[in-house]
Formats: structure tokens, sequence, C-alpha cells
């Protein structure tokens, strides 16, 4: 019998594991990441008080000309660059970077690259 090893149950102990170590205060929020298989979210977190700082996502009607015709890659780019615009306004400017249990590599990693080149620092 052949058994497949369900990689989303992996993606969740992952991250189980790194949230036991993550955590953002509210000078310091934790940017957590969810990747679907059409969109990506992220959301500045605040655990001390368990409030959500603001969030952004490929699903913002604001981003929807900007992310028109481009890749998910291009995309998760642009959402990171639009996060970090959001938390410079409420003058949060470094942040913990929680990728969800996903490796850092294609979207999680362009969506980091973003915020960074936006001026967020993490």
């Amino acid at each position: 019998m052949v058994s497949k090893i369900d990689r989303n149950n992996v993606r969740k102990k992952r991250h189980k594991r790194v949230r036991g170590k993550v955590s953002g205060t509210p000078s310091c929020p934790r940017l957590n990441v969810y990747r679907s298989v059409e969109n990506i979210y992220v959301q500045m977190i605040d655990d001390v008080n368990k409030v959500t700082l603001c969030a952004s996502s490929t699903l913002d009607k604001t981003l929807k000309a900007d992310l028109a015709g481009k890749t998910k890659n291009e995309q998760s780019k642009i959402v990171g660059s639009a996060i970090a615009k959001k938390a410079l306004e409420k003058d949060i400017t470094a942040c913990v970077f929680d990728r969800g249990g996903y490796l850092y590599t294609g979207r999680v990693q362009n969506l980091a690259n973003g915020a960074r080149e936006a001026g967020l620092k993490f």
C-alpha cells in the first residue's frame, strides 16, 4: 500500500513549532503569511494585545490594477510592498517575519523582499 505524505499537515506542524518561538509585540509585530493556491495574504499581528494592526492580500481592491496581468511571484512582491507602506503609515518600522510554516522560497521570499525594499526591517 502506498501512503502519501500530507504536505499541509507537515506545514502545520512546522508552523506550530515556529510559533512557539516567534511572537509579536506592539513595537515589533509579527508579519504573518498565508499562501493559498491562487492568492497570498499577509497581516501584521500584535500578539500581546491579540489584535491585527494591518493586512493586505492579492484580493485587495486598491491593488487590483497593479496586480492585473502579473505572475503570482510578481503579485506577492507587490503585496509585500503594500503591507510595508501600511505599516510605515502606522509608525511600524520593524517586525518579526512568520512564514507560516512555508519554505522560504518563491512567493514567500518575494513577499519578504518586497516588504524590505519598501522600508520594513526584519
